[in-house]
């Protein structure tokens, strides 16, 4: 990207004395949905069927956020290793390898089975020694399947009661360090559903929602924006195309 290009990119941030206002994704098309960004220190549901790139989304977040902006960000990872994720980002010309060598980037690798009660807490701890801000993980599908047993009331065994526990807990363990870090939750849905786990998208500050169909035309990849607290936030559905540099919106219009 030109230098004129990153300094008009970098004039889009509000930010007033004491460090709140947005987080600007620097994704093409996008910030202006949701005035400049998205609110600081908030938590966002990224949810879509399979294909739907929302990895992509995310790496470019992180991207722009340390390349451009000089953000320190962390992605935790569940459903690929972090060779594969930087060998995709390779693809759209984002060195992760460098940004880490530069203190720029986290990669946490997180074994499934390896979720416990504690993992949102330990994860929002390790954010902010690590002076982490932006969060990415993917995804909290991979985290509701792999969900621990909570206790329950007696004569209650339903496994949906027990993950929505979980997930509502986990998002709201990821709260303890409001306004340290913004976070970006990746889930997959199933049919026209927000979230597989059918709670998060509830719990979240704001929701972003990609459709992928493949029938024809220009584009088959949609986004829309169906909350974001604290916000006056574009409602329409957005065509989303993926270029050589990554993600790009286009308006309907």
């Amino acid at each position: 990207m030109a230098k004129k290009q990153k300094k008009a990119l970098k004039e889009k941030i509000i930010i007033d004395a004491e460090g709140t206002g947005r987080v600007p994704t620097g994704i093409p098309g996008f910030d202006g949905l949701v005035e400049g960004g998205f609110p600081r220190g908030k938590i966002i549901l990224l949810s879509g069927t399979p294909g739907t790139c929302k990895t992509i989304f995310g790496l470019q977040y992180l991207y722009n956020g340390a390349k451009l902006f000089g953000e320190k960000g962390m992605m935790v990872t569940l459903e690929e290793n972090v060779d594969a994720l930087k060998s995709q980002a390779k693809r759209f010309g984002w060195d992760f390898d460098e940004l880490e060598k530069e203190g720029l980037i986290e990669f946490v690798r997180l074994v499934p089975g390896s979720i416990k009660i504690m993992t949102a807490q330990e994860l929002s701890a390790l954010a902010q020694r690590k002076k982490v801000k932006r969060l990415v993980v993917d995804s909290l599908s991979s985290i509701a399947i792999n969900a621990p047993m909570l206790p329950i009331e007696s004569g209650t065994t339903m496994k949906d009661i027990n993950v929505l526990r979980f997930i509502y807990t986990f998002i709201s363990d990821l709260r303890l360090l409001d306004g340290s870090f913004t976070t970006l939750l990746l889930s997959q849905t199933q049919g026209e559903e927000l979230s597989r786990d059918g709670v998060s998208e509830f719990v979240a500050d704001g929701l972003v929602y990609i459709k992928y169909e493949p029938v024809g035309g220009e584009y088959s990849r949609y986004l829309i924006i169906r909350k974001m607290r604290e916000t006056k936030h574009n409602e329409d559905i957005h065509p989303m195309e993926i270029m050589d540099e990554g993600i790009k919106l286009h308006s309907m219009k």
